[in-house]
């Protein structure tokens, strides 16, 4: 894939001596390696780890790069039209977050049913009230948008906790032992009045933006809990609003919203049952997601070096992995 010279690989996320250790190793000394943004390295760069304002792109005329490693899992804006040099290859860190952000989905459920939110407002009062019945995971029937990495994780470890999981993906009918039921999206509309904890792990693609529309948020069960890990503009925030305030739903999780950051005067934030995290879920907070985007990069660099096909490999048209494309196994979930 590479041309034989010597590879000029920019580093822009925090790599630790001993994985600069590693990657350099990966590189097999063919590489010649520069950790932080230097603009004259740029320009003859042919392999970019971790990804740089989309505008650098457009305004300085890289033609020498070939191969761009995302260290997040989505795509967008790099997989956009006109962003990336024709030809270049992108490829991300699916198969990184699934642990991390599994866990925030759970603990998430698990604070809305329990109405922990609630007692914590109390104590900012302070005010000793009782905040009436909750719910439990085991016998919830969770609704899963999305059985990538992340979804699948979530939906495991909500088995473990006794759900009854029904799982929705774009492609595929490959079945987890862990799913009791799967289907292709067309098949949402007649899902989401079935289920108490609807979770979405949805990338930012033309087909699932506002996907959870005003009309489907109000087709959930009055009750219903919604998880969003994935983008904030695939749910309608005004729809949102006005299910939480007049109690259609019981409350919502999201770790992403629609604008980010979320603006100080935006109605969300009043929302007694709304649950807001900063895009916090994924990133480097836990030890194990860096180690897992550290351990997909060294491999990734090596099967450059190498000339073996790249792991995980976006599909330009989708925003998603290529079909043809393995999943890294480097992660160490």
């Amino acid at each position: 894939m590479h041309t034989g010279e010597t590879i000029k690989v920019m580093v822009l996320m925090p790599f630790e001596e001993e994985g600069k250790r590693r990657l350099e190793a990966a590189g097999g000394g063919k590489c010649e390696f520069q950790y932080g943004f230097d603009e004259d390295f740029l320009q003859n760069t042919e392999v970019l780890i971790g990804g740089t304002p989309a505008d650098a792109y457009r305004l300085t005329p890289l033609t020498k790069l070939r191969w761009v490693q995302l260290s997040w899992a989505g795509t967008e804006p790099y997989s956009l039209p006109g962003v990336l040099p024709a030809g270049t290859v992108l490829t991300n860190a699916t198969g990184a977050f699934g642990h991390a952000i599994g866990e925030h989905m759970v603990a998430c459920v698990t604070m809305l049913q329990k109405k922990l939110h609630l007692y914590r407002d109390n104590m900012a009062v302070p005010c000793w009230l009782d905040r009436g019945n909750v719910k439990s995971i085991e016998g919830s029937v969770v609704l899963t948008l999305g059985l990538g990495d992340i979804g699948c994780n979530f939906a495991r470890r909500m088995k473990g906790l006794g759900a009854y999981n029904i799982g929705v993906r774009r492609v595929g009918t490959d079945k987890p032992d862990y799913v009791d039921e799967l289907y292709l999206s067309d098949r949402i509309d007649e899902l989401l009045p079935r289920a108490d904890v609807v979770a979405m792990t949805l990338p930012n693609t033309r087909e699932t933006y506002r996907i959870l529309s005003r009309e489907r948020i109000f087709s959930m069960k009055k009750g219903a809990i919604l998880i969003n890990v994935g983008r904030g503009n695939a749910v309608d925030p005004d729809a949102l609003c006005e299910a939480l305030n007049s109690g259609h739903l019981d409350g919502a999780s999201l770790d992403v919203t629609d604008p980010e950051p979320l603006p100080a005067d935006h109605p969300l934030w009043r929302c007694e049952n709304a649950l807001i995290t900063p895009h916090i879920s994924g990133f480097y907070h836990l030890r194990a997601t860096y180690d897992n985007i550290i351990g997909i990069c060294i491999d990734n660099l090596s099967r450059y070096v190498e000339g073996r096909p790249l792991c995980n490999v976006v599909d330009f048209e989708t925003g998603y992995r290529s079909p043809s494309s393995p999943q890294s196994h480097a992660a160490v979930n």
